[in-house]
């Protein structure tokens, strides 16, 4: 087994992982701020959990956004050819 220069309580990792999303949104209190990234910067594990979650959130807060319009001429083919009846097979 390798040993890791960063050995951390497990516990305390997932104390502190489970309160990740607060600290991303900015609504940790200062203090936990500061004990979190002091862990953060001894802790590449726990970075990595922390770089993994904000970029989900960034990919879901994208999420959010409405569609780009589809260009006028684009739009009046797709509303065409829905408008056409279907036959079996075609």
């Amino acid at each position: 087994m390798t040993d890791h220069p960063h050995r951390h309580d497990l516990a305390r990792c997932q104390a502190l992982v489970a309160q990740l999303n607060d600290y991303l949104d900015g609504e940790l209190p200062a203090g936990l701020c500061a004990e979190l990234e002091t862990h953060l910067g001894d802790c590449p594990d726990c970075r990595v959990v922390l770089d993994t979650i904000g970029k989900t959130v960034q990919i879901v807060r994208t999420l959010d956004l409405a569609p780009p319009a589809l260009p006028p001429e684009v739009e009046a083919r797709l509303l065409a050819h829905l408008a056409l009846p279907h036959h079996p097979g075609s």
